[in-house]
């Protein structure tokens, strides 16, 4: 379940970045703190 996790934080940070890039702030940033929210190494919102 921990190796999961990590990949949809992944993902989502990536993802997150590319909204950056487009010119999307509130999105990209909005991902990218609930990408580190879900991760194992952060706050997790599962445990």
């Amino acid at each position: 379940m921990e190796f999961v996790l990590w990949i949809i934080a992944v993902i989502l940070v990536i993802w997150g970045i590319v909204l950056l890039f487009r010119r999307s702030l509130l999105a990209g940033i909005a991902l990218i703190i609930v990408g580190l929210l879900v991760g194992p190494g952060g706050v997790s919102i599962f445990t």
